[in-house]
């Protein structure tokens, strides 16, 4: 056997190839598995950062100043939107940077998924 051909068996066998990952839980390998791992990416890239300006609690509203929202076609500014789940304005207070998502929910601009910010 030559050299190279061993050292390449070798290769084929070690830990390190390119096809061995960590990675169990994802499944690259099937059609769900991408469109998965695309939904996830898709989700993320429409997460903006923003910065709590003011919390409405008894109007359900939070003021924030936020980055550009694309996937509502507007630049970065500050504004009010509505809280899809009521249980974030107990949650977030003037000053807390977030990470959030928002949508247009019957006309209405609502954050529709919303984290603080690491």
């Amino acid at each position: 056997m030559h050299v190279a051909t061993a050292a390449f068996l070798l290769a084929l066998g070690s830990p390190a190839r390119a096809d061995h990952h960590t990675h169990a839980d994802h499944d690259h390998g099937t059609p769900q598995g991408l469109q998965q791992h695309q939904e996830m990416m898709d989700q993320e890239a429409m997460m903006t950062d923003g910065e709590v300006r003011k919390v409405d609690k008894s109007a359900g509203k939070i003021t924030l100043k936020h980055g550009p929202l694309p996937n509502l076609g507007m630049g970065a500014m500050t504004m009010v939107f509505r809280a899809k789940d009521p249980a974030l304005l107990d949650q977030l207070k003037a000053g807390d940077r977030i990470r959030f998502r928002a949508e247009s929910v019957n006309g209405a601009l609502t954050i529709t998924e919303a984290s603080k910010a690491p």
